[in-house]
C-alpha cells in the first residue's frame, strides 16, 4: 500500500518504495538533523544508489562523504553492518539488522507494512505523521 503523503514532508515519504534508501536515511538522522543530512544524501545515492553497490563501496570513501554528519567511522561501520545483513533477506523484522533503533523499526512499520501502531513514536515528526495518519486514515 502507497502510504500517504502528509503535509510534513518526511524524508521516508520521498524516499518510499526504496526500503534500503529509507533505513540509511533514518540512520543518518542519527544525533544530526534532516537540513545536516540533506547535504550528504543526495552524493551518498548518487554512488550508491542500493545496497549492493553500497556493499562494493570504500570504507574511507563512506566515511569522508559522511564526514559533515559527525561520528562518521561509527556511521560507516553501521552503515556496512545493516547493508551487509538486509543484502543477505536472512531476517524477517527490520529491527534484527544492526543499528536499527526504534525509529528506523516505526518508520519501517508504519511506511512499509501500513502498521502504525497503539503506541505514539517517540521522534518528534514522526509521531506528528503518526497522529496525522490516525486521524486521516
Amino acid at each position: 500500500m502507497i502510504p500517504k503523503r502528509s503535509p510534513f514532508g518526511l524524508i521516508q515519504e520521498d524516499l518510499w518504495p526504496d526500503e534500503w534508501k529509507c533505513l540509511v536515511a533514518c540512520m543518518m538522522l542519527n544525533c544530526t538533523s534532516r537540513r545536516q543530512i540533506e547535504k550528504v544524501l543526495p552524493a551518498f545515492f548518487n554512488k550508491w544508489p542500493n545496497a549492493k553497490k553500497f556493499l562494493m563501496a570504500q570504507r574511507e570513501e563512506v566515511v569522508e562523504l559522511i564526514a559533515p554528519l559527525g561520528f562518521q567511522n561509527r556511521r560507516t561501520d553501521r552503515l556496512f553492518e545493516m547493508t551487509t545483513v538486509y543484502d543477505t533477506g536472512n531476517w524477517k523484522h527490520i529491527s534484527e539488522l544492526p543499528g536499527i533503533g526504534d525509529y528506523a523499526t516505526r518508520s519501517w512499520e508504519i511506511f512499509f507494512k501500513d502498521k502504525l501502531g497503539n503506541h505514539q513514536p517517540v521522534d518528534g515528526v514522526l509521531a506528528l505523521y503518526w497522529k496525522w495518519r490516525k486521524k486521516h486514515g
